[in-house]
């Protein structure tokens, strides 16, 4: 019997949820399955993404195969990395700290992918200040204006 983890559809019409599952791969997307392994929540935001990893690692272990999906999700939790070490014989600490490096990378680049992400706050152009060879002419006409004119007036 081949096992897979896969996700199996919950929630309404245009509110996904997901529950993470090992389940025969004969076996249709939302039938009887094996064992929940957790859930995904897509549509909060952050994702929400519950699952017990050793129970993960018990079933990739056992050779289950994941989906792409499940795959992509088990490598954000580090599961994925975890197993990788395991296969090339490394000490459970040593695991354990390449793997909570691996999530604080994660988490630093999710914090600053979220704060380029948000939009810069434009500020309103402000007015040119009027530069003198323009002021020049105007400051002109209104002296000429002012200024009595020399010629006499008639009628006096």
């Amino acid at each position: 019997m081949a096992v897979k983890l896969r996700l199996m559809r919950l929630g309404r019409k245009g509110q996904p949820f997901y529950r993470i599952v090992a389940v025969d791969a004969r076996k249709r997307r939302d039938g009887a399955y094996i064992d929940k392994i957790g859930h995904y929540n897509p549509m909060a935001r952050p994702a929400e993404l519950v699952m017990d990893d050793d129970k993960a690692m018990k079933w990739l272990r056992t050779g289950a195969i994941p989906t792409d999906t499940v795959r992509s999700l088990l490598s954000r939790r580090g599961v994925m990395l975890r197993l990788s070490l395991e296969k090339k014989g490394l000490s459970a600490e040593e695991i354990d700290a390449r793997v909570g490096q691996h999530r604080l990378d994660r988490e630093a680049r999710l914090r600053e992918r979220d704060h380029v992400a948000q939009p810069a706050v434009i500020a309103s152009p402000e007015p040119e200040p009027e530069t003198e060879t323009a002021a020049a002419p105007a400051e002109e006409e209104k002296s000429a204006e002012e200024e009595p004119s020399a010629t006499p007036t008639e009628g006096a």
